[in-house]
């Protein structure tokens, strides 16, 4: 995987990094986690506003942060296959890495961390469309923010990123329509819980959600 070309890639992005005032660098080595929460956050906020909506936008955004942890699945699947070593330790011609390499073991290829943030940016962005605008930029800078710190090649934010935004898209498409039949006979419950879960639903399709599981007389 760490072909000549990615390796002097990830040194020049490295040897940037340095040149870099204090402050972005620590801002960097924030973002590669604090990324990760944001988003977390925007998973709340998704679910949340479509309560209202019909049963398509809950089922959405209820399966966003499922779908954001399947493509972690898979990545960590496929990191325990490939077994590439971290760029910060095996490119020593390359300046220190701004944050200490990950052990011996904690594998390279691809990254979870971009794995993680494609997946979840597609997956708000199918269930917010409007939010792509600020999610698939936070993507981007996240999986960047991995090579500009040290730990990983270039590469392995690449393919992190093709790999959870693909396996999130696979996920909603295929689990959208049970998904929303599920939350549909929820909405019919009594249980307080259930329904604040998901959510009243829009006031004019809900009389006729109700009246399709009424029994006929």
């Amino acid at each position: 995987m760490d072909s000549s070309i990615t390796r002097d890639l990830y040194r020049d992005i490295i040897d940037f990094a340095h040149t870099t005032p204090p402050w972005l660098q620590h801002l960097a080595e924030l973002w590669t986690e604090a990324g990760l929460l944001l988003f977390g956050v925007l998973f709340v906020v998704a679910w949340w506003r479509s309560r209202t909506g019909d049963t398509r936008a809950i089922a959405l955004a209820v399966l966003a942060p499922l779908a954001t942890a399947v493509g972690y699945v898979v990545s960590e699947s496929l990191k325990s296959v490939v077994d590439e070593e971290r760029p910060c330790r095996t490119v020593t011609d390359a300046a220190a890495s701004l944050v200490p390499c990950p052990p011996t073991g904690d594998w390279s290829f691809p990254s979870n961390h971009a794995a993680i943030a494609g997946a979840a940016a597609i997956a708000l962005a199918l269930a917010w469309p409007r939010i792509a605008l600020l999610t698939v930029p936070m993507a981007l800078l996240m999986a960047f923010s991995r090579v500009f710190v040290g730990v990983h090649y270039p590469h392995d934010v690449l393919t992190g990123l093709v790999i959870g935004a693909a396996v999130a898209t696979a996920v909603m498409l295929l689990l959208v329509r049970p998904a929303g039949s599920l939350l549909g006979t929820m909405r019919m419950s009594r249980t307080a819980l259930v329904v604040w879960f998901a959510g009243p639903g829009t006031a004019e399709r809900l009389p006729q959600e109700r009246r399709a599981y009424e029994p006929r007389a």
